[in-house]
């Protein structure tokens, strides 16, 4: 496995912060060589105000993908729970091509139940919302990769896609990076071997993080897959 550290910046906009804000930490990472900007997919503070309130994290990131020019940018992590597969796929995409295909989508089941109650989103129980990531991951790439002019159907318990023609295509081909993170014993390192070309822990101590990646490594091996084919990455917090 060949060594590379990567520094990029991760900000959780929902604690209070306006477009503004996160366009101007964008520009900064960008100009003092940070790889990427990621952001939150949040609709509620964990603490304090939040003021001046949410802010969606696709169409964040979408103005920002217009005016920056090289930063890579992303979410840790989208929730399942927010939207339908399709129009995911849709927005992800069109973020992709406003820049230049500079997108990587992280994606997870999503978690906190406050903010799903204050925005009238549905919240199942852990083991559907784990079905419901599952089943967008195979929705989203199979409509990624289904080649201009043929169709992708796929039938599972909570989605069902029937004669859609999968676009628009992403600029990356074929597809943005997949993230996909959590400290699940068993089905998250399976599910990132599948479909994630990045697998990230957040904020834990460094021996969860040294378990995990070591889980993810074995299921990536078991999936036939090449070790370097994986990134892994964490994320910890800083002080001002």
């Amino acid at each position: 496995m060949t060594g590379h550290v990567d520094f990029r910046v991760f900000v959780e906009p929902q604690q209070g912060a306006t477009y503004a804000d996160q366009l101007a930490v964008a520009r900064a990472a960008e100009q003092l060589g940070y790889s990427a900007f990621f952001r939150s997919d949040h609709y509620l503070a964990m603490s304090g105000d939040g003021l001046p309130g949410p802010t969606d994290s696709w169409v964040t990131l979408a103005g920002i993908a217009r005016e920056t020019s090289s930063i890579r940018l992303g979410t840790l992590v989208t929730s399942a729970t927010f939207r339908y597969p399709g129009p995911l796929a849709i927005a992800v995409a069109q973020v992709d091509e406003m820049s230049d295909g500079r997108v990587e989508f992280g994606l997870g089941a999503g978690w906190f139940e406050p903010e799903h109650q204050a925005y009238a989103i549905p919240f199942p129980d852990t083991a559907e919302r784990f079905e419901r990531l599952a089943e967008q991951l195979e929705i989203i790439t199979g409509l990624w990769s289904t080649p201009k002019g043929e169709t992708f159907d796929s039938s599972g318990t909570h989605y069902s896609v029937s004669d859609s023609p999968g676009l628009p295509k992403p600029a990356q081909s074929p597809y943005p990076p997949i993230i996909i993170g959590g400290q699940g014993a068993k089905r998250t390192p399976a599910l990132a071997a599948r479909y994630a070309a990045e697998f990230n822990v957040p904020f834990v101590p460094l021996e969860t993080v040294k378990t995990q990646f070591a889980r993810v490594a074995a299921a990536v091996a078991e999936a036939g897959r090449e070790p370097d084919s994986m990134t892994y990455s964490a994320a910890f917090g800083v002080d001002r």
